[in-house]
């Protein structure tokens, strides 16, 4: 008897009635607050506030060297960060929920999201320019139009967008108060960790945190567009199963008795000087030779100008007998021999007299 935890991973009979986001009240709320506080952090690292300066003592602090002892633990932890293991586990889990929904969703909202911070966090390190802790050049500065690629935490910002995609996805509100608190902890331990190696900025973590918070509390925006996309792929997909339907049932079967010669695929051509006939046909027997199984006559039998001119007829009806072209059933080729390889000539030879030929 199956327990209740393997009666969930089936699929489901048919689509749950899933209640999709809204931009509510208090979510514009919570989107407005948060891309204010986006905008504070970028302008007091322009200006080179308090904020660079407080980067300066954490980074000259150095806590990679003051807790050395989990600097080995903190390199794996941080792997929950990076992009590509983050979301090849995320989407394994959110591709068996699409296929026990029968939705595809979950992967459609995964992919919108990540889309999303590669566009906006992309663009904002490239056009920042800040270098790393490990590469500044001078105490105090912002390191910023620099060429670097730091500001704002990419690894920050994929761990609130990836783990915050499965609070997002929740079908009920314990799961998604439960899902909520682990991406919190997760996001918050990532970009702290960020700063202990030394990697991060404290003000690229902070702006991490708000671009990854920006994204998620936009994605009801992006619904819309998401179903529109999910109703032309499952509308291809059906066109496709349609189509080779209809191709399988267009393909002829030819059946084959038991033991019987199999349908040539292409028609045998005949060769030259032969004649192609129906296999069915049955074969033309060849005309017996003249006088065959009669014995020679003797030299001087039937002379007399009657017998001569029988003997000119005869003769000439061997020659014309002979002259004609001999059909066949079927193409040589084709046909099995019914007779030894040899000569085809009569068991007995013509007779080759006078009279025969004419004299």
């Amino acid at each position: 008897m199956r327990t209740d935890i393997f009666a969930r991973l089936d699929r489901e009979p048919e689509p749950p009635k899933i209640e999709i986001p809204r931009m509510s009240r208090t979510r514009l709320a919570l989107f407005g607050g948060t891309a204010a506080f986006y905008l504070a952090i970028v302008v007091a690292v322009l200006v080179s506030s308090w904020l660079v300066t407080l980067d300066w003592k954490v980074m000259l602090f150095r806590p990679y060297q003051q807790w050395p002892e989990v600097h080995a633990t903190l390199d794996y932890f941080v792997v929950l960060g990076q992009r590509g293991p983050t979301a090849v586990m995320v989407a394994a889990w959110l591709g068996w929920r699409s296929w026990r929904q029968h939705t595809l969703r979950p992967l459609l909202v995964l992919g919108a999201a990540l889309l999303l911070l590669n566009v906006t966090v992309g663009a904002v390190k490239i056009g920042l320019g800040r270098l790393g802790p490990h590469y500044a050049t001078q105490i105090g500065s912002a390191e910023l139009f620099a060429g670097g690629d730091i500001f704002p935490s990419g690894h920050t910002a994929n761990a609130v967008v990836t783990w915050g995609i499965l609070s997002y996805l929740a079908t009920t509100p314990r799961a998604r108060r439960h899902l909520s608190a682990l991406s919190a902890v997760v996001a918050l331990g990532v970009g702290l960790t960020t700063v202990y190696l030394g990697t991060h900025w404290l003000s690229d973590v902070l702006l991490g945190w708000a671009a990854g918070l920006l994204i998620l509390l936009a994605l009801p925006w992006c619904e819309p567009l998401i179903a529109r996309a999910e109703a032309l792929i499952l509308g291809a997909r059906d066109r496709l199963r349609t189509s080779l339907r209809a191709r399988r049932r267009r393909v002829p079967s030819v059946p084959v008795a038991a033991g019987g010669p199999r349908p040539a695929m292409f028609p045998q051509r005949a060769g030259a000087g032969t004649v192609a006939a129906p296999v069915d046909e049955e074969p033309v027997a060849e005309p017996e030779p003249v006088g065959a199984g009669a014995g020679p006559e003797p030299v001087g039998a039937g002379a007399g100008p009657s017998a001569g001119a029988s003997a000119g007829g005869r003769a000439a009806s061997v020659r014309a007998t002979l002259a004609q072209p001999r059909p066949h059933a079927v193409v040589r080729s084709e046909r099995t021999p019914v007779t030894p390889a040899g000569s085809r000539r009569p068991p007995h030879a013509r007779p080759h007299d006078g009279r025969l030929t004419g004299g």
